[in-house]
């Protein structure tokens, strides 16, 4: 065969370019030891699936066309499938019934490579987050190189155990996989182990994923994907990772938690490397689909999970909790909360304020403590500083809003918006019952109860005229001149 190093071909750095790959994601086992009514591959690693990151970096090196196979409680990875990947980034799914081995697996998923005949298809676990697309891309170019009809993808560990072994011949080429229980004390002592992933000629592969061909084991009856490996002989070839971690996953809550950590530590210190500031790490929890510009304080108890994008010079925290959000530059948000929402240029938040979903903030907003503000459009430079609801509502710019306010936009039956025009008063304690359109420049008088549209410029009041009655606490209290 036409042996190739992974040196031979350099580094890999673009996407896969060729139409004729697929991939498909083994998802079906069900994971008892992690303790969780999850399937294993639903376990997550900075709160995203184990098979989320999978999907993603095989997207990134550039395989579009991917199949899942499911299995154990499947309804939960296919309703997060719907979700996450849409429109031209679906996945198709297969079910496996039984849980009898990774070779049986790929065996259902026939009908999917039957229509990627004359491609290559990457074949890899959905509980190895850190299989990363740089690795995909590499192996696959090297697969191509080799004209491989089967390329294994391995890594270098310092303790192998419990993997099953790499076995080459004098050139590097392939000789075989031998399983860690059945290897010799020569082969024990290899460090280069296969991750579990596989680059396969379609055609190749289909002349021997039957159960005639990849027979089942005498221990455990499964049928076993690497047997296909040794099937396939001299065509078969293994490129080395360039990262340990490709081979990691985890059984148990234990090796999760390891999971997380190693995640969690290599995203802070590329951040880091990036120009953002972390000066203490405590607490700080990042997660893959985060972005942070340069120049960027990120303060200790600062969680930013889902897709978040943080801009230029912001300060982010102390305990601050930002999902899937974007925050454009110079924002500081400190000790709040921001979900799904927008939060534009030179804005701050808090104290203790929090923003619900769909909102867009700023800019130049500020918004002081104990303020929650949900499903709103707050226009440039107004300021709800303490104490304050803004829910369902369209307010323009330069807006105050007195402490203790409320747009009430629910009558227990139906959501209502309030709309406030620009340079608006909103004086303290006022209710906004909605519907209402406070015209541009309007006031309201403390302690009003607005029920209806304010003009431009004129003040509302909406409350009971004081009364003062002399002498009257003193007659309740029964004093005595």
């Amino acid at each position: 065969m036409f042996s190739v190093s992974n040196k031979d071909l350099g580094e890999f750095s673009e996407p896969i370019r060729s139409g004729s790959v697929c991939a498909i994601v083994l998802a079906a086992g069900e994971g008892k030891r992690m303790k969780s009514k999850k399937p294993k591959a639903m376990m997550e690693v900075l709160f995203k699936p184990m098979l989320g990151w999978v999907i993603d970096s095989v997207r990134e090196a550039g395989v579009n066309d991917i199949c899942v196979v499911t299995g154990h409680l499947e309804e939960v990875i296919k309703e997060y499938l719907a979700k996450t990947y849409t429109g031209s980034a679906s996945c198709s799914t297969v079910t496996q019934t039984e849980r009898k081995g990774t070779g049986h697996a790929v065996m259902m998923a026939k009908e999917f490579l039957n229509a990627h005949k004359g491609g290559s298809v990457l074949i890899l676990n959905g509980d190895a987050p850190f299989m990363d697309s740089r690795n995909i891309s590499n192996s696959f170019y090297f697969h191509e190189a080799c004209n491989n009809c089967v390329t294994v993808i391995s890594a270098m560990l310092d303790d192998p155990t419990g993997y099953g072994r790499i076995l080459r011949a004098a050139d590097g080429s392939l000789l075989s996989i031998v399983e860690h229980k059945e290897a010799t004390l020569e082969q024990l002592a290899v460090k280069e182990v296969n991750s579990g992933a596989y680059w396969f000629n379609v055609d190749a592969l289909l002349s021997v994923l039957d159960t005639e061909h990849i027979t089942q084991s005498s221990v455990t009856g499964e049928y076993y994907l690497p047997d296909a490996v040794k099937l396939l002989g001299d065509a078969a070839n293994a490129f080395t990772a360039d990262s340990a971690s490709v081979v990691m996953g985890a059984n148990d809550p234990v090796q999760l938690n390891e999971l997380n950590r190693i995640a969690r530590q290599s995203i802070l210190d590329q951040m880091i490397a990036d120009g953002v500031s972390i000066t203490c790490t405590d607490g700080v929890i990042i997660g893959p689909d985060v972005t942070v510009s340069q120049g960027t304080v990120i303060l200790p108890g600062t969680i930013l999970k889902g897709k978040v994008s943080v801009g230029i010079d912001c300060t982010i925290g102390p305990n601050t909790l930002i999902e899937n959000s974007t925050v454009h530059d110079r924002v500081i948000i400190n000790a709040s909360q921001v979900r799904q929402s927008e939060i534009f240029d030179s804005t701050d938040i808090g104290p203790f304020s929090q923003i619900r979903p769909n909102c867009k903030i700023g800019p130049k907003v500020h918004i002081g403590d104990f303020v929650e503000v949900k499903n709103s459009v707050l226009d440039e430079g107004t300021k709800v500083a303490h104490l304050t609801y803004v829910g369902d509502s369209d307010v323009g710019k330069r807006v105050n809003f007195g402490c203790g306010c409320v747009t009430v936009n629910y009558d227990g039956q139906h959501k209502a918006r309030c709309t406030i025009g620009d340079d608006c008063f909103i004086g303290c304690n006022t209710n906004l019952v909605a519907p209402v359109n406070i015209g541009a420049g309007a006031y309201t008088a403390a302690g009003s109860t607005i029920t209806h549209d304010i003009p431009s410029d004129a003040l509302g009041i909406a409350r009971a005229r004081q009364v003062v009655k002399d002498g009257w606490a003193a007659a309740k209290r029964g004093d005595k001149k």
